[in-house]
């Protein structure tokens, strides 16, 4: 089988490129990456020369590249990683956010659509259904989002799904609580604030820290979408939680007290324009029909990240003093 992953220079999707080609032998990975600042070519450099992976550089938006892959290696299955994803950014720039995530998202599938590709899959967040003050969003929840990032992601969650109804285009959308673990961009809130307190600095907490998130291990993430993947429903929802869920106070204590470190470290900012209060979602769908559950507990899960930044100040250093983004810029655009 081949896939095609976006955004596999990124976090999330770099995970899942490493994990397919660890527990597929025989399947092909195409990498489509832009390398803006959060795709970082280290990410996977460890599998960079393995025969079955294969690195394109360019935007999911871009008609050109996006034909170019499909017509040269068919790809079987569509897995859409690529996304601007930091709240703060779209707040700031939303253009991009629309750019990526909706433009990009009707690139894929118009090409999905022509090729006639057996199955897209879209990776998408729990913001898109906005704050619950109790309770858990199904799949069946509207969407109510807050920020440019979730009203993009679900203008692009709409597309996919009306793509199914009207053209009968293989769709599946996924709904995940937040990711953490090895190769995130350090602004998010988890790296941020190990580096921080591995470099000594204090951590920004928003507001008074009340916000609930829920929390994935990147492992358990993959072995999902490995799941929908090979047994999902065309036309079909799932959402992607664990119940591990936590105000960002606790969760920011939690990390001070693996790191030996106090309360003293806390440093109160301004928060954030519509920061939503709450997420939470109900998985049981995807845990139900086909066979999935987390299998990482997230005091474990934090255990191993925190360790994975502390032996791999190699990777992050270069990221905080924005040193490798210029270099790869060159190197790709040479090479293309």
């Amino acid at each position: 089988m081949k896939l095609l992953i976006t955004g596999g220079c990124g976090f999330m999707g770099s995970n899942a490129v490493r994990y397919f080609l660890k527990n597929y032998p025989d399947y092909r990975i195409i990498n489509l990456d832009a390398l803006t600042y959060a795709g970082n070519p280290e990410n996977v450099r460890d599998i960079e020369n393995d025969p079955r992976y294969t690195f394109v550089h360019g935007r999911i938006e871009d008609e050109t590249v996006v034909e170019k892959i499909f017509s040269t290696f068919r790809p079987d299955v569509v897995i859409n990683y690529a996304a601007e994803t930091h709240v703060d950014r779209s707040i700031m720039d939303p253009k991009a956010f629309l750019t990526t995530e909706i433009f990009g998202t009707h690139t894929l599938l118009e090409a999905v659509r022509r090729h006639e590709t057996s199955r897209y899959v879209q990776i998408s967040t729990d913001e898109v259904y906005g704050s619950i003050a109790d309770g858990v969003w199904t799949e069946r929840a509207p969407f109510d989002p807050s920020s440019p990032y979730s009203a993009a992601k679900a203008g692009a969650d709409h597309l996919c799904l009306a793509y199914w109804r009207t053209y009968h285009t293989p769709v599946i959308v996924t709904h995940s609580c937040n990711f953490y673990g090895p190769y995130q961009y350090p602004e998010k809130m988890i790296p941020l604030f190990i580096i921080n307190l591995l470099e000594n600095k204090k951590v920004p907490l928003y507001g008074d820290g009340g916000n609930v998130r829920e929390w994935i291990y990147t492992e358990d993430h993959c072995r999902a979408i490995d799941r929908i993947v090979h047994d999902g429903r065309f036309g079909e929802s799932y959402n992607i939680g664990t119940g591990e869920r936590m105000t960002n106070l606790e969760l920011t204590k939690k990390i001070l007290l693996m790191l030996g470190r106090g309360d003293e470290m806390i440093e109160p900012v301004k928060d954030r324009p519509g920061h939503d209060r709450r997420y939470a979602v109900d998985p049981s769908k995807l845990i139900t029909s086909l066979g999935w559950k987390p299998d990482t507990a997230f005091q474990d899960g934090l255990a191993k990240t925190i360790e994975w930044y502390r032996t791999h100040e190699q990777w992050w250093k270069p990221l905080r003093n924005g040193e490798y983004l210029e270099y790869y810029k060159k190197q790709y655009a040479t090479a293309r």
